[in-house]
C-alpha cells in the first residue's frame, strides 16, 4: 500500500478520535493494476475497533472489505453519502465523507434510538386503547343526561360518569409511567375487586353477566395497575364469553405468588400465545378493537416480575397471572 494521503494526519495526531461514541474508519484509495481502485483502511477509533471486532494494528493497511465485511459499506466508501444497515441485531448509520484519494466512515449505532422510538409508538396505542373505553362511556352518559328523567337515575349516570373522569385522571397520570417508580404498596385483592367491579357494573347490567370473586389475599403492587389488568381480562371476557354467561376471579395461594384467574364460558382458544402480542386478537374476535387489552396485562403483569398465561379448565378459558403475595 502506498503512503499515507496527504490530507490524512499522522497516526500519533489521531488518538483524539478514540474519545467519540461515534465508530471512525480512515481509508484511502490506492490504484491498482486488476482494478480501478482498492480501499485500504488507514486508522480505526476505539469504537471503530471494537464495532468491527478487530484491532486496530490489525485492520490498517488492510482492504475495507475485509474489516467492515459488507459489500455495500465497500460500494458507499467508493460514492460517498449515507445509508442504514442492519447488523447483528443492530441498526447502524453509515455515513462517507470523501476528500481527494481519502474518506472517511462514520458509524452510528441507532438500535437504542429505534427502540425508544418503538416503544412510544407502542404507548401510544396503548394509550389509544386505554383512553376509549372511558371516553366512550362518558359520552353514551352525557347523551343520556340530554333527556327528562327521574333525579334518582339522573344522579346514577353522574356517579358513573364521575367513575369514568376517576379512570381518565388515572390515565393522565400514567403518561409518565415510564419516568417514575412504581407506586406499590401492601393491599387486599379484596379491594382492586370492588374497584373494578364498581366501574364495570354498567356493563355487566348491559350483559346481564353476574362477576364472581375468589379468596381475598394480601398482595404487594401498583394498586392502578392491578385495577387495569383486572378491568382489561374481566371486558376481555364481556367481550369473547358467551352472552351473559357468569365471569369468575378465582385466586390461589402458590409459594410467595398469589395466582389470579378471570374465567368465562367462550370457546376454546387455539394459538393462545400470540394473544399477548400487541394489535393481535383472537380468531372469534367481532367488531372493532386496537387487540392491546392482553399486551397491556403482559406488560404490567410482567413490570412487577410475574407471569400471565390461558388454560382451559374444563368448559372454560382462565385468563391467568400471578402478583407477589404478602404473609
Amino acid at each position: 500500500m502506498s503512503a499515507v494521503s496527504a490530507w490524512q494526519p499522522a497516526e500519533q495526531e489521531l488518538g483524539w478520535l478514540d474519545a467519540l461514541p461515534e465508530a471512525i474508519l480512515l481509508f484511502e484509495c490506492v490504484p491498482e493494476e486488476a482494478a480501478d481502485c482498492t480501499f485500504y483502511v488507514t486508522h480505526l477509533n476505539a469504537a471503530a475497533s471494537a464495532l468491527w471486532e478487530v484491532p486496530a494494528e490489525r485492520a490498517t493497511g488492510r482492504p475495507i472489505l475485509e474489516v467492515v465485511r459488507r459489500h455495500t459499506l465497500e460500494a458507499l466508501a467508493e460514492r460517498g453519502g449515507e445509508t442504514e444497515l442492519e447488523v447483528a441485531g443492530r441498526t447502524l448509520r453509515c455515513r462517507v465523507v470523501r476528500q481527494g484519494l481519502g474518506g472517511v466512515l462514520v458509524t452510528e449505532d441507532l438500535t437504542e434510538q429505534r427502540r425508544r422510538e418503538a416503544e412510544l409508538r407502542e404507548a401510544t396505542a396503548v394509550l389509544s386503547h386505554e383512553f376509549r373505553t372511558p371516553v366512550t362511556g362518558l359520552r353514551g352518559i352525557l347523551e343520556a343526561l340530554e333527556y327528562d328523567m327521574p333525579p334518582e337515575m339522573a344522579q346514577n349516570f353522574v356517579r358513573q360518569g364521575l367513575q369514568e373522569i376517576e379512570r381518565l385522571a388515572r390515565l393522565v397520570e400514567d403518561l409518565a409511567v415510564g419516568f417514575r417508580p412504581t407506586r406499590a404498596r401492601t393491599l387486599p385483592l379484596a379491594e382492586a375487586f370492588a374497584r373494578a367491579e364498581r366501574l364495570l357494573t354498567p356493563k355487566l347490567a348491559e350483559h346481564g353477566t353476574p362477576l364472581s370473586f375468589g379468596m381475598d389475599h394480601l398482595v404487594r403492587a401498583d394498586p392502578d395497575k392491578l385495577l387495569q389488568v383486572f378491568l382489561n381480562l374481566i371486558e376481555n371476557a364481556l367481550k369473547y364469553g358467551p352472552a351473559g354467561g357468569p365471569v369468575e376471579v378465582t385466586t390461589q395461594v402458590r409459594g410467595h405468588w398469589v395466582e389470579v384467574a378471570v374465567l368465562d364460558g367462550g370457546e376454546p382458544i387455539g394459538d393462545t400465545a400470540s394473544l399477548f402480542q400487541a394489535h393481535t386478537r383472537g380468531k372469534q374476535a367481532a367488531g372493532q378493537g386496537s387487540g392491546m387489552g392482553l399486551y397491556i396485562v403482559r406488560s404490567i403483569v410482567q413490570g412487577w416480575g410475574g407471569q400471565v398465561w390461558i388454560e382451559r379448565r374444563g368448559m372454560q378459558n382462565a385468563f391467568c397471572f400471578t402478583v407477589v403475595g404478602v404473609g
